[in-house]
């Protein structure tokens, strides 16, 4: 290996489009240094390369077809047909299963979404592409105004999985989901919606082991007071 890589390794794969077998690439974690983290639950790293945001993605280099761990194995009758006829009929067999800059890992990013929106994935998948690509704009390409765009799009899919129900039975809590909801709406200037996924979640504070994120609703609420009465 490497020298330059050694904090890389090997991940099995089998797309779930083709089924053929491949490996992609991951950071070992204890070469994850983490300085700081925004209330969205955005981390920033100590090195770029070792951004384990780089390899989220995982993208089959004999089909193209391009997902996240998020992803179900099910495919909805179709589904796969549109992906063979937009995706690999135009697949170039370029290799994103090495050693990721920034660039390539924003375009398999987006080839992840294209496959996603194809797979008529659930909200929750989608929802968790757009924020981490924002995440990606944001420490790393500093790019605002890409950032934003992707902060609207998982805010809108994040109210989906909510409103259908399809974040049940993923890692994701009812009550982390809420006030991911409260957060982006705030980044999003939307205060009144922010209020309330934000009260919705300090109303669950006798349900949830999840307290750290109980006190977080909580000081964005008390900051939205202030800026009402600032404003």
């Amino acid at each position: 290996m490497n020298m330059e890589q050694e904090y890389l390794y090997d991940k099995a794969v089998q797309c779930p489009a083709c089924q053929g077998n491949y490996t992609s690439k991951k950071v070992l974690s204890k070469y994850i240094r983490i300085e700081k983290h925004d209330t969205d639950f955005c981390s920033y790293y100590s090195s770029t390369k070792k951004n384990p945001l780089l390899y989220y993605v995982q993208v089959c280099p004999d089909c193209g077809f391009s997902s996240s761990e998020e992803f179900s194995t099910y495919f909805l009758p179709a589904t796969l047909t549109a992906i063979k006829e937009k995706i690999t009929s135009n697949w170039n067999k370029a290799n994103y299963c090495k050693e990721r800059t920034v660039d390539q890992a924003i375009i398999s990013y987006k080839l992840a979404i294209y496959s996603a929106t194809l797979k008529k994935e659930k909200h929750v998948a989608l929802a968790g592409l757009y924020l981490r690509l924002a995440w990606l704009y944001r420490t790393e390409k500093i790019n605002v105004e890409e950032e934003h765009r992707f902060l609207r799009l998982a805010l809108n899919e994040y109210i989906h999985s909510y409103q259908t129900g399809d974040f049940n039975e993923t890692h994701l809590s009812e009550v982390k989901l809420l006030y991911i909801i409260g957060d982006l709406s705030l980044r999003n200037s939307l205060r009144e919606q922010a209020t309330k996924y934000f009260s919705l979640v300090i109303g669950m504070q006798t349900e949830t082991i999840e307290k750290g994120i109980i006190e977080m609703a909580k000081e964005r609420w008390g900051e939205i007071r202030e800026e009402t009465k600032l404003s």
